[in-house]
């Protein structure tokens, strides 16, 4: 069985920075994609960021230049970055990779950002 835990969300003034880690354990064999998604309630959840195992990088339009998506792959993490925070960025922030040509998804950290 594998498992995504996310950490590092909180509650921030707009403007600031936080960082976000995921961590997958279980049984790994291989990582391929790894990416951050956000949902809010009565929203579709949304892509931020995924990073591919070679560090290939894709960015949603609204967190270009303000956030950064990296991963570890000996570590099996990756982490989001997030600077100049805005109130829209308030949501659940959900850490997926493709772990052995599976999705899987963690449950979920919350950010939120006071105006």
């Amino acid at each position: 069985q594998v498992q995504l835990v996310e950490s590092g969300g909180g509650l921030v003034q707009a403007g600031g920075s936080l960082t976000l880690s995921c961590a997958a354990s279980g049984s790994i064999f291989r990582i391929n994609r790894m990416g951050w998604y956000r949902q809010v309630p009565g929203k579709q959840r949304e892509l931020v960021a995924d990073i591919t195992r070679g560090a290939n990088t894709n960015y949603a339009d609204f967190v270009k230049g303000r956030f950064t998506i990296s991963r570890d792959n000996v570590k099996n993490m990756v982490y989001l970055q997030m600077n100049s925070l805005k109130p829209e960025d308030t949501a659940r922030y959900y850490c997926t990779a493709e772990v052995n040509f599976q999705d899987y998804w963690g449950q979920g950290t919350q950010v939120t950002v006071s105006s």
